[in-house]
């Protein structure tokens, strides 16, 4: 593989930039979801007691137990850390010079002290997937002390490279297993996304259009994105270039069309990042073979192109052969289309997963074997000097040692595909991966595992009332569907949790969503910060005296319909009866979710707030009415601009 210092920082810029929507979108959500008059209150998860903090911190490891001292409870402490967060991702944007372990370990630790509290709201594969690439990026990033200089390429980054690559492997050809071993009909059917694009928790414009295209193009896409996610990844580790670039446009061509056809918040640009790891510095317009004669360039060249590309044609042969073959894809020439179907059985597949799963762990202990000794003798034959030299292979070695132990814990989530391979790992690794968990450095992936909304999205909305008798007024949600002519919105990178909440909701029951009755008292009680989430309220003089909530069956209308409306819909059942804010009480009592105010008593003096309270507590009054995206958009757009000036 070729030089990667562009590469390298191309990335450490993508997650900066990544950890910033993060940071701001959550921001903008926290007294709504977190807040004392929230929904799930944060307060709860960190109970006072007489415990010293660092105990606490020891048991639940979160910079929120700490924020006392200056003056700041939970909510205002959530506020203070993404605030810092965000600040600190801006630095790392702007300056190359700032982009060293130290900025992206506090990142990291930021983030991992509001997962700490965030409950339901916080608890989705991209927050584990942030966290597990934010900790890799820390070994990615270099120790930079000296900010007058310039931060120098080091021989191990390769390793760390393919940290990153191994974890792209792990999230894309488990994505792929897990949606046949689900056995969902959809996906061994090769329908899923006849359903994909109406039943995904908020579609954009142009999933109303995918959605309209013919059943054939639909099924080739779904072998198409078999192929993406389970062949295409064996190439990340490829020694030839054309294939691991070939690799990566067909990651990114996926990635991009799913940020085209659906609301995924940051979740596709992580990934979209983690790509990154297969690219070099010649990608970037970098050349790395100018210090060859033109003699020994011209033979290597010819030598190693005739060579590449021929593997790349027999590889790229081979792979058109395999998908015509196991999935019987024939050119229907009366009709003109491309008919496609599953050619091999459930036990089949099970069985190749079975024998595969082997061959995935040796293939990577070998790759990141090659990587190591590689970058050894990159130490040995390109530093100059003992001592450069002896510096550049103790670095080395540390590095490779805790690669070797990223690698080892992370064959736990990535056997969980076949419980073959997950009983045959060692004890020890087991217990290794164990005694990490606490801090999630590593997590198991499958995305989009079954499909939902078959024969039409489950939607839930909620009406309140102040006589049942006299009818019943919707609440309008910022994002997900509910007026039938209102357009989907594009909201990425933002993530609205509580509209992503009510899809999830819609897929069971109240009973198990609790916080979904913490949302209907909060709604009874007129409260604003919850009022906030929600983009119409019809009930603004007073709140309402009843709530219910119903669900609905919801999908696209056609092309041709007479209808300018975007959705149509029939009514399913009752999804929560009628309530009112009595009835409520013993429950919300229970849950703790309203805070007792302790009245000052009199001549009692009242602290005041500090400086780190006031700070906060000023900037939320100053920004927090704007809208996650709008938020987003006004730091990100100057922050890209000022990076081509430092």
């Amino acid at each position: 593989m070729g030089k990667i210092a562009l590469t390298k920082d191309a990335l450490l810029w993508c997650m900066s930039s990544i950890y910033l929507f993060a940071f701001v979108s959550l921001y903008s959500q926290i007294p709504g979801l977190y807040g004392d008059n929230g929904i799930l209150p944060a307060r709860l998860v960190l109970p006072v007691d007489s415990k010293p903090e660092l105990k606490k911190f020891q048991h639940q490891p979160t910079l929120l137990w700490l924020l006392p001292a200056i003056g700041l409870d939970v909510p205002n402490g959530m506020d203070f850390i993404c605030i810092l967060g965000a600040a600190i991702s801006l630095i790392c944007m702007i300056s190359r010079r700032m982009r060293d372990a130290f900025m992206f370990a506090a990142l990291w630790f930021l983030y991992f002290s509001v997962y700490q509290v965030g409950q339901t709201f916080l608890w989705f594969q991209w927050d584990i997937l942030l966290l597990e690439t934010g900790f890799l990026t820390i070994l990615l990033a270099p120790m930079h002390l000296f900010k007058w200089r310039d931060p120098v390429c080091r021989h191990h980054d390769s390793i760390m490279m393919w940290l990153m690559k191994w974890l792209l492997f792990r999230l894309m050809f488990a994505s792929g297993v897990v949606k046949l071993t689900s056995m969902c009909p959809t996906w061994w059917g090769l329908t899923a996304l006849d359903w994909h694009y109406e039943s995904q928790c908020i579609p954009t414009p142009l999933a109303w259009y995918a959605h309209q295209l013919p059943e054939w193009f639909q099924r080739l896409s779904v072998v198409m994105t078999y192929v993406i996610e389970m062949a295409l990844p064996f190439l990340f580790f490829s020694p030839i270039r054309n294939l691991r670039l070939f690799a990566f446009f067909g990651q990114v061509l996926l990635q991009v069309l799913i940020i085209l056809t659906g609301n995924y918040n940051f979740f596709n640009l992580l990934t979209i990042a983690l790509c990154i790891s297969l690219l070099d510095d010649q990608f970037l317009g970098r050349n790395n073979n100018k210090n060859l004669s033109a003699n020994q360039s011209s033979l290597m060249s010819r030598l190693m192109s005739r060579l590449s590309t021929t593997i790349s044609l027999v590889t790229y042969a081979g792979m058109v052969y395999a998908m015509v073959k196991y999935f019987k894809i024939t050119i229907n020439t009366k009709q003109y289309t491309v008919e496609s179907e599953i050619a091999f059985t459930s036990d089949e597949f099970f069985e190749a997963i079975q024998v595969a799963m082997p061959y995935t762990i040796g293939f990577g202990i070998a790759s990141l074997a090659l990587e190591v000794l590689s970058a050894l003798w990159r130490c040995l034959s390109e530093d100059s000097g003992f001592f450069n030299k002896l510096w550049s292979l103790f670095q080395c070695l540390i590095m490779t040692f805790a690669a070797v132990g990223m690698f080892t814990i992370s064959l736990v989530p990535h056997c969980v595909v076949d419980r073959t391979a997950y009983h045959n790992l060692w004890p020890e690794i087991h217990k290794m991966k164990e005694s990490t968990d606490f801090l999630h450095l590593t997590h198991s992936y499958g995305l989009f595992r079954r499909m939902t909304g078959v024969g039409g999205r489950p939607e839930v909305i909620i009406e309140g009332s102040y006589y049942p008798e006299s009818g019943w007024k919707p609440y309008e949600f910022m994002y997900k569907p509910g007026n039938l002519s209102a357009m989907p919105p594009f909201v990425a990178p933002h993530q609205p949790r509580l509209d992503w909440q009510m899809w999830f909701a819609a897929l069971g029951s109240y009973e198990h969503n609790k916080w979904f009755v913490n949302l209907i008292y909060r709604l009874l009680d007129g409260q604003q910060e919850v009022l906030d989430l929600i983009a119409h309220n019809p009930f603004e003089n007073k709140p309402p005296k009843y709530v219910r909530a119903k669900l609905y069956h919801y999908s696209y209308t056609k092309f041709g319909d007479t209808s300018a409306d975007w959705w149509k819909r029939r009514n399913a059942r009752e999804y929560l009866p009628t309530v009112d804010k009595d009835s409520l009480m013993d429950y919300v009592r229970k849950s703790g979710i309203i805070k007792k105010v302790k009245k000052p008593k009199k001549g009692e003096v009242t602290e005041e707030p500090t400086l780190a309270k006031e700070i906060t507590v000023q900037i939320r009054e100053l920004i927090g009415h704007l809208p996650g995206p709008t938020l987003i958009c006004s730091l990100f757009i100057p922050a890209v601009i000022m990076s081509y000036f430092f």
